[in-house]
């Protein structure tokens, strides 16, 4: 179970249901800055996390609840 701020990057798989923020990039950067879709996504148990879309880029994501 994920706990509330914990962080995740692209690839993990999602072991707790709930929305997640993004959180930066993994390469240390946080520009450009992901649409408003992308911000804060929905994911389930057993999904991977993405990389943020718009920019092609691999994302860290921090667990806000459910």
């Amino acid at each position: 179970m994920a706990y509330v701020g914990q962080r995740f990057k692209t690839g993990d798989k999602c072991d707790t249901s709930g929305r997640y923020q993004f959180d930066g990039y993994t390469d240390g950067t946080s520009t450009p800055t992901p649409t408003a879709n992308e911000q804060i996504i929905p994911l389930d148990v057993g999904d991977t996390f993405p990389p943020v879309r718009s920019s092609n880029k691999a994302a860290w994501w921090k667990y806000l609840g459910y």
